[in-house]
C-alpha cells in the first residue's frame, strides 16, 4: 500500500509493479498522477489513520510505505503497529512528523541542533524572538515542502510569518528558531532492524522566495573533509536514534558551519527532488526497491559497487501564474538525447502556478554530472521551449 498519488509517489508505485506487486494507492481526489499506475485507487485522506487501516485489513496488505511527504508518514507507524507490520513506528514516525516533538528528541538525545521555543500566540511569538535574537526561523510544525515556514529578519515581519505558519498547520503552536549560518545540504540514507544502513550526504540548491527558501535541487557527491564528513554521520546517527527511526528512509536537512555540524529535521521517509533518483544512480542500486524491500520486512542488501557516479537534479518552476500553451517536444527529444533525464509534470493546456513553495514545481532535470552551470544552461534550453499564455519561459524568467 502505497500513501500519496503526487509526482513523488510515481516512481514509489511504478517500481512495486515491477517487483511483481499489486499496489493499492490511497490519496484524496485530484489530478495526481499515481491514479493511473495503480492496481486500485481508495480515495482517502492520507492522515485519516482509522480510514487507512480499515482499508488495509481489508486489503491485506504486506507493507506500507510512501516517498517525498511527511504528512503520511504518523499514518503509516499506526498501520504498521496496528497490523504487525515491518516499518517504522507509530512513536517515531509522530516524533518525525511534529518538528516541535523532533526537537524536544533532539534536545533530549544530544543532537547537535538550533534552539527553539514553542509559541501559541504571536505575542508570545515576539517574546521567542526577542530571546532568541533576529534573525529567527519562524516554522509551521506539521508541513513539508518548505510551506509555512519563513526566515525572520525584524520584528515588523513577525506576525505575518507567524500567521502563515498557522495558516498551513493542523497543530495550534509554531516553532520560533534560531537562525543558523553555514551552507545547508541533504543527508538521505536507511536504517533496518536497528543498523543504519546508509548515511548520504549530497549538496543541496535552493530557491530564495518571499523570505522562504524553496527546495531546488541536489547533487552526489558532497564534497568536505573526512573530519566534516565523519562529524556528518555522527549527528544523523543520533538524530535516528533520538527519533527511533527503524526500518524505513530517512531524510535530513543539515547546516555545516565550518567543521561545525547541525541538524535541521529529519523526516522517516526519502526525500523529494528526485533525491531517491539521484541516490539510485550515485550508488548503483535502486533505492525505491530497497524501500519497498524494507517495508514488506525483506533483508535490505545496500552493497554498492566501488564506483560513485556524479549527479544532479533541478526542479523546474514557472515565473507565473498561467496555462501552459505551447511545448517544443523536439527539442526536448534533443535534450533527453544527450544523457539527460527530463520530465514535464504537465501538458499542454495545463495551469501552472508561480513558484511559492516545494509543491508548485512543473518538473525536473536530472543529469550525469556535477556540473550546476552546465545544468542550469540545460534548464534555460528547457524553458525556452515551453510557453505559457503564449509568452516563452526562459524570457519571463529572464524579466
Amino acid at each position: 500500500m502505497i500513501l500519496g498519488a503526487s509526482i513523488y509517489q510515481v516512481p514509489l508505485i511504478r517500481t512495486a509493479g515491477r517487483m511483481g506487486l499489486q499496489t493499492i494507492v490511497a490519496s484524496i481526489p485530484g489530478d495526481y498522477p499515481g491514479f493511473s499506475d495503480a492496481d486500485k485507487v481508495y480515495f482517502i485522506n492520507t492522515t485519516d489513520k482509522a480510514g487507512i487501516l480499515e482499508v488495509a485489513r481489508a486489503e491485506g496488505i504486506s507493507g506500507i510505505c510512501t516517498s517525498g511527504t511527511d504528512v503520511a508518514v504518523a499514518t503509516i507507524g499506526y498501520v504498521n503497529e496496528q497490523m504487525g507490520l515491518a516499518g517504522v513506528s507509530e512513536a517515531a514516525a509522530v516524533r518525525a512528523c511534529d518538528k516541535y516533538e523532533m526537537k524536544e528528541a533532539f534536545r533530549q538525545g544530544g543532537v547537535s541542533a538550533s534552539r527553539f521555543i514553542k509559541v501559541t500566540t504571536p505575542e508570545e511569538a515576539y517574546k521567542a524572538a526577542d530571546e532568541i535574537g533576529y534573525p529567527v526561523v519562524v516554522k509551521c510544525v506539521d508541513s513539508s515542502g518548505s510551506r509555512g515556514i519563513n526566515v525572520v529578519e525584524s520584528r515588523e515581519h513577525l506576525r505575518e510569518a507567524y500567521n502563515e505558519a498557522v495558516k498551513y498547520s493542523r497543530q495550534k503552536y509554531v516553532l520560533v528558531e534560531e537562525k543558523l549560518g553555514g551552507v545547508e545540504i541533504g543527508v538521505d540514507g536507511m536504517v533496518q532492524d536497528g543498523e543504519i544502513r546508509l548515511i548520504a550526504p549530497h549538496q543541496k540548491y535552493t530557491y530564495k522566495y518571499n523570505g522562504a527558501t524553496i527546495p531546488a535541487g541536489h547533487s552526489y557527491p558532497y564534497y568536505c573533509s573526512d573530519r566534516v564528513r565523519a562529524e556528518i554521520e555522527h549527528q544523523v546517527s543520533l538524530a535516528v536514534r533520538a527519533l527511533g527511526l527503524d526500518n524505513c528512509a530517512f531524510n535530513s536537512d543539515v547546516f555545516v558551519d565550518g567543521e561545525d555540524v547541525y541538524i535541521i529535521e529529519m523526516g522517516g521517509r526519502a526525500g523529494a527532488t528526485c533525491i531517491p533518483e539521484l541516490t539510485s544512480i550515485h550508488y548503483g542500486f535502486d533505492f525505491y526497491e530497497k524501500m519497498i524491500q524494507n517495508a514488506l520486512g525483506l533483508k535490505v542488501d545496500l552493497d554498492a559497487g566501488d564506483e560513485r557516479v556524479p549527479c544532479m537534479a533541478k526542479l523546474l518552476m514557472s515565473p507565473v501564474d498561467g496555462t501552459i500553451s505551447d511545448i517544443d517536444e523536439a527539442r526536448f527529444d534533443e535534450l533527453r538525447a544527450e544523457g539527460n533525464v527530463i520530465a514535464l509534470d504537465y501538458g499542454v493546456g495545463h495551469a501552472v502556478e508561480k513558484m511559492y513553495n516545494g509543491t508548485t514545481r512543473i518538473g525536473h532535470i536530472i543529469a550525469r554530472t556535477d556540473d550546476e552551470a552546465a545544468v542550469d544552461a540545460i534548464m534555460d534550453e528547457i524553458y525556452g521551449a515551453i510557453c505559457v499564455d503564449g509568452k516563452n519561459m526562459k524570457e519571463l524568467w529572464n524579466r
